[in-house]
């Protein structure tokens, strides 16, 4: 009796295993062949709570799937989120991803990076007539030496 426990217990864990498995696929399909983006987010969000499930290079495949699915979307936070988390379990764990799957990764996560932190040539174009200056504290003659600061007229170590 308990041979048979075990064996169906093992029966519906690894049918549990397929079966996120095959929600990964038809996920991919809907995204990759039917442009059905919506639905495929449908099957993305229902399939989050489970995919430590997953093997690694699917979870890489899951999130790269996810974050793409975001971005093709325009929910651009979520898409970055979920493509660092694919870049950064592809890196930990290679396999997951083909070479076209990284360097479209690679894009849109540069793309979505530029939300955040901007670009250098956008900073280059700054209007800012701000100009660094500095001058010796007053109350300290001569100024204090490296490594120390004025205060109340005198020089303090820092």
């Amino acid at each position: 009796m308990s041979r048979l426990f075990v064996v169906s217990l093992l029966a519906i864990a690894v049918g549990g295993c397929a079966t996120y498995r095959e929600d990964l696929n038809r996920g991919e399909r809907l995204y990759a062949e039917d442009k059905d983006y919506e639905r495929a987010l449908a099957i993305w969000r229902s399939l989050e709570a489970d995919r430590d499930s997953l093997s690694l290079q699917d979870q890489a495949r899951y999130a790269y799937l996810r974050g793409m699915t975001g971005y093709r979307l325009g929910f651009r936070a979520d898409a970055r989120h979920w493509l660092a988390i694919a870049k950064a379990i592809e890196q930990e764990h290679p396999g997951g991803l083909k070479e076209p799957e990284k360097a479209r990764l690679e894009e849109s996560l540069t793309d979505l990076n530029h939300d955040v932190f901007g670009t250098r040539d956008s900073l280059g174009s700054s209007s800012s007539t701000v100009k660094e200056t500095s001058r010796d504290a007053e109350g300290c003659s001569p100024a204090c030496a490296e490594g120390e600061t004025c205060q109340a007229g005198e020089c303090v170590t820092l």
